[in-house]
């Protein structure tokens, strides 16, 4: 289901130009009406004389009413087309709106679109590949100039891709890269900086031990990426035999519920013997902690994420989740939307960089993410209006309450 975003742009100065028009249009058209009543001046006595007088006063109408149709249709396809120049219209797909995360950005993005006077058509795919590409279509039916896409299946989007590019639609793939198509622009954050992140901190604080990876949708090149870095990172521990990773899988859809039922597994076949879950969101690091709690192995397992969501922030305030990386995704969302108006209006865009996605270099844009943990939650997620005290504090006790 489409749901349309229409932005709160006065229309007072178009008013003021449509009547301006207007007024143009009649001085031409009252010009036009004097030129043919001249034509048509015939003294009285010289028009008693011929028969046809009747059809050519018809004719004489019929072209004023053609003229008039000139000088009233055309300034107002004039005028529509710099409507339609300053008020470029941006789809955006989002492949599946669970959890907190994409609300977010499609508020984010919605909010400076409208900043910058865009109209936004977004649709929610549910997870579902097929209607992700149906929804695509039909916007770009709507008359979208931009699409801005958040793919479920980064491989199976190509076709999404495809079918923009030959409406002459420019693509924005948001936060997830297409793979093997003709992207226009890539905005999302570094997924190798993540994934050394994560890596690394864990194993700072637990160099040694058995290792659970939960990694994230198979069909997201994105969780892959964020995977091989963790293991470049592991790799030298696992060689001198200081870690060893028990349990590793990809998670369908980055459901909590099947990390849950993973760890469970991990926790039986180990009897409980964990040193660290490197979890690749905080999606999935809850779903762990659910099952550490109920072995009541939580607070001695070390935990990692992503998102910096606010159940995630508490856990990392109780001490059951280690840290968390935290993404500025409503500036994640804002460049997007400051991009998609760019590319709608002809202009270049702002890409630093270019990534390979099996096909082409796409132009990207990739921001930095940043660590959060106990010690920092008040300086970064909580500095920057992410999430607030009062929203972490009330789910706190007050002896873990941050002050």
């Amino acid at each position: 289901m489409l749901t349309r975003l229409v932005e709160g742009v006065e229309h007072d100065g178009h008013e003021r130009r449509n009547i301006g028009t207007r007024k143009a249009g009649i001085a031409r058209l009252l010009g036009a009406r004097e030129i043919l009543l001249g034509i048509l001046d015939f003294s009285s006595s010289a028009l008693a004389g011929i028969n046809r007088k009747d059809d050519l006063l018809k004719k004489a109408l019929r072209r004023l009413t053609v003229l008039s149709a000139i000088f009233v249709i055309v300034p107002h396809a004039q005028l529509a087309r710099v409507q339609d120049a300053n008020k470029p219209k941006i789809g955006f797909s989002i492949e599946a709106m669970k959890g907190e995360r994409w609300q977010t950005d499609l508020d984010s993005f919605d909010a400076r679109a409208k900043q910058l006077g865009a109209e936004v058509i977004s649709a929610d795919a549910g997870g579902d590949d097929d209607r992700q590409f149906q929804q695509v279509k039909d916007m770009i039916k709507a008359g979208i100039k931009v699409l801005v896409l958040l793919p479920h299946d980064t491989a199976k989007a190509s076709r999404i891709v495809d079918a923009a590019k030959s409406a002459h639609v420019k693509v924005v793939s948001y936060d997830r890269l297409v793979l093997n198509s003709d992207v226009d622009l890539y905005v999302s954050f570094d997924r190798v900086e993540i994934g050394w992140m994560q890596a690394d901190y864990l194993v700072k604080h637990a160099p040694k031990g058995n290792y659970v990876l939960i990694a994230g949708s198979p069909n997201d090149e994105g969780a892959k990426i964020l995977h091989d870095e963790q293991i470049k990172v592991l790799q030298p521990y696992i060689d001198r035999g200081d870690i060893k990773v028990i349990a590793d899988a990809y998670t369908k859809d980055w459901l909590p519920s099947e990390a849950y039922l993973f760890m469970l597994k991990a926790i039986d076949s180990t009897q409980g013997n964990i040193a660290a879950v490197l979890a690749s969101n905080d999606g999935l690091a809850g779903g762990a902690i659910q099952a550490l709690r109920e072995h009541n192995l939580s607070g001695k397992v070390q935990v990692s994420g992503q998102d910096a969501d606010l159940a995630s922030i508490i856990c990392i305030a109780q001490g059951a989740q280690t840290m968390t990386v935290y993404k500025p995704i409503t500036n994640e969302a804002a460049v997007a939307a400051e991009e998609a108006v760019r590319l709608a209006r002809g202009e270049s865009t702002r890409a630093n960089r270019a990534i390979n996605n099996g096909k082409v270099d796409v132009p990207a844009i990739l921001l930095k993410p940043i660590v959060v943990t106990k010690d920092n939650i008040k300086t970064t997620v909580v500095q920057d209006g992410f999430q607030t005290l009062q929203r972490i504090n009330q789910a706190l006790p007050e002896d873990q309450q941050i002050k």
